[in-house]
């Protein structure tokens, strides 16, 4: 399939773009795929359809899609963008028969769930990819329930639509009630070719970032915090080549943001009748995007995380990072409408959509939150000057990376009496020292679990944290980890490559696990962005600062100046992705192949 790189046509009005067409989707009227009657009119429910069942035919092709007054192409599932709610049950065998009507390859990758490596959909690992006119015949058994999704994993089909919600219906009965449920499936669309968005990240990796700060912010930092500590602090970032604005790669400069397919304007609407208890399965479908989910008036109960029970927590809002799911449970009642808003963690747009006890109505929109200025502590520096004497100290584009005395890597042996919630020192990979594709390293890393994130804290709200969510069950493995393996997350912004110790997938060797051992991974950001990491086929079991059992999730996010560790049960043979789960950071080299050999 062809795209048109073309971008939003310079009359098109900023509010335009941002909040698209009342009804948006699939266009109607174009000989490809016609929206149903009920989605013509703004606020219809228009949610994917839901195929049930153990056998399943899906057709990945493609059709013209209108969410900013521009028709664009888009890659579809059954003519339907997202693609269908694929509803499982639990011990069951499902088979799904996917036919690729492209003209390139394609494949389908099922996140999260548990599955022979050959049917996992990572075209080059244990699989080919569906060649175009191809139909690949996935099948295997249901081994767990809760809220999943599934998309491409072929170049850049997944942002250009080819995402869907799954739904796994428990053996045994849920741990908590609910009345009715609706799936809110988050994702980011744009107008631009994606293959021409990733091209251009290469040339101007700061092209969204449109709030740097001016003149005016440095007088006003001088006044508040004096002229010497406004210089320092401006020089400190100057000689980082980074700004404390960019927070996220792409925005809503450059995106769409979507709530089941529909933009803000569309008002995507699910019925509640008063005093039910309504279960929310909230996925974070986005290629690039984090949100801030909240439903003004309304406490939300989260129940699970990323398809696993835990112990309920009561918050205003949370963040999910792309890739994670989360399920909550409200209970509307005392008006007739509420707004879902997910403002992006920027803070320069949002998804929205509405709880109502009838279609057509509205709920007030919150204003977006103020923007979030990064910090030095945000980075892991907190403490710490730049000018380092000894240890590792930043790499500010001048070679200070590689100071005397080494930066030894902690690669694969034990590391017994690890202090999870050190802010000791940092050591860091040989293979970052003096490397042109790495320009930070953080210095003293914290696992902050129970920090809200960037921009949220202290917002007079409750937010949901990591360390406020507990596995409703404890460790399924019980054994303490045989050996340990630290990976560090790298960069480099205005180049915009990413990794894994400064190694690019394609330059890099696989992990290899041992088939059944328990081993650590701990993860280090030496960068200032937020990566969404997921590892296929296997559970991740996260610790907290003691090295205890905390969650276990398929996808952990790691901010800027993190150090995390979770536990792995090598419990599936073959060959794993090993990922960024921001599409342009894992094309950009952020992606690894784990082996589970005999």
């Amino acid at each position: 399939m062809s795209f048109d790189p073309s971008s939003p046509a310079p009359s098109q009005s900023r509010r335009r773009f941002v909040t698209g067409l009342s009804a948006g989707g699939v266009a109607a009227g174009l000989g490809l795929w016609r929206l149903p009657a009920m989605a013509a009119s703004p606020g219809a429910a228009t949610a994917p359809l839901s195929l049930t069942g153990t056998q399943f035919d899906l057709s990945i092709g493609t059709a013209a899609v209108n969410f900013t007054g521009h028709t664009r192409p888009a890659v579809t599932v059954n003519g339907s963008l997202p693609a269908p709610i694929l509803r499982w049950r639990e011990g069951d065998t499902v088979t799904l028969r996917v036919a690729n009507r492209l003209d390139v390859p394609s494949s389908v990758h099922w996140h999260g769930i548990l599955l022979p490596a050959n049917m996992d959909g990572v075209p080059g690992m244990s699989f080919d990819g569906i060649h175009p006119g191809e139909t690949f015949t996935y099948r295997f058994d249901i081994r767990q329930s809760g809220t999943y999704w599934y998309h491409s994993h072929s170049l850049f089909q997944e942002q250009a639509g080819l995402y869907g919600a799954i739904v796994i219906d428990p053996r045994e009965p849920a741990p908590y009630r609910h009345d009715r449920e609706h799936v809110i499936l988050l994702s980011d669309w744009t107008d631009k070719d994606p293959a021409a968005l990733f091209r251009r990240l290469k040339k101007m990796s700061e092209y969204d970032n449109r709030h740097k700060r001016t003149v005016g912010d440095f007088l006003r930092d001088a006044d508040r915090d004096g002229l010497s500590a406004t210089l320092r602090n401006r020089g400190e970032w100057g000689r980082m080549r980074m700004t404390p604005t960019d927070l996220s790669d792409v925005n809503a400069n450059t995106y769409t943001y979507l709530l089941n397919g529909q933009a803000p304007a569309g008002n995507w609407t699910g019925l509640f009748r008063s005093g039910e208890k309504v279960l929310l399965r909230f996925i974070n479908g986005s290629a690039m995007s984090y949100f801030d989910v909240r439903i003004p008036g309304l406490k939300m109960t989260v129940v699970a995380a990323d398809g696993q029970y835990i112990h309920p927590v009561t918050v205003d809002e949370f963040r999910i990072a792309v890739a994670e799911t989360f399920d909550v449970i409200v209970e509307p009642s005392g008006q007739d409408a509420y707004a879902i808003f997910a403002q992006d963690m920027g803070r320069t747009g949002y998804a929205r959509g509405t709880l109502a006890v009838r279609q057509g109505l509205e709920a007030p929109l919150p204003a977006l939150d103020a923007r979030p200025i990064l910090t030095m502590s945000d980075m892991g520096h907190g403490g710490h000057g730049m000018g380092m004497e000894g240890g590792c100290g930043a790499n500010m584009g001048t070679g200070m990376k590689g100071m005397e005395g080494g930066c030894g890597a902690n690669m694969g042996h034990d590391m017994p009496g690890m202090d999870h919630a050190s802010g000791a020192m940092q050591s860091h990979p040989a293979s970052e020292t003096g490397n042109p594709l790495v320009d930070m390293q953080t210095m003293a890393p914290l696992p902050k679990l129970d920090d809200p994130g960037i921009g949220l804290r202290d917002n007079g709200r409750t937010v949901l944290t990591y360390a406020a969510m507990k596995s409703l069950f404890d460790d399924p493995d019980g054994r303490e980890p045989g050996r340990t393996l630290e990976l560090h997350l790298t960069g480099h912004m205005e180049k915009f490559a990413w990794s894994f110790n400064g190694q690019k997938f394609m330059d890099a060797q696989p992990l290899r696990l041992n088939y059944g051992e328990r081993m650590r991974i701990v993860l280090v950001n030496d960068t200032m962005m937020t990566h969404p990491i997921h590892l296929h086929g296997l559970w991740s079991d996260l610790e907290d600062e003691h090295g205890n059992f905390q969650l276990r999730k398929h996808t952990i996010d790691m901010p800027p100046g993190t150090k995390r560790s979770y536990r792995v049960r090598a419990d599936a043979l073959g060959r794993w992705a090993y990922h960024c789960h921001l599409l342009y950071h894992m094309e950009a080299g952020m992606m690894r192949e784990v082996r589970v050999e005999e």
